[in-house]
């Protein structure tokens, strides 16, 4: 079994105000992919991760990740460090 792939696609898509429509073409897949994606219902391929990493100009890290995520607001106000 593999192990769950955290992201944080949707809220860059929404920061970015991308829809998975124009996401999903730009990539070359089906919409609902990325909703499968953004859900967590879906793990995306190495390829897949990349070429949106790619799309939204960030390194894949920030998007995808094995660990869950911080919330941004701890990331940015400082809140909970370990």
């Amino acid at each position: 079994m593999s192990e769950q792939v955290h992201n944080r696609l949707a809220v860059i898509r929404a920061e970015r105000k991308v829809s998975r429509q124009q996401l999903a073409e730009a990539v070359g897949v089906h919409y609902q992919t990325i909703g499968y994606i953004e859900r967590g219902q879906y793990n995306p391929s190495l390829d897949l991760a990349l070429k949106i990493a790619k799309f939204f100009g960030l390194p894949v890290e920030a998007l995808f990740s094995l660990e869950p995520f911080r919330p941004l607001t701890d990331e940015i106000y400082g809140r909970n460090r370990p």
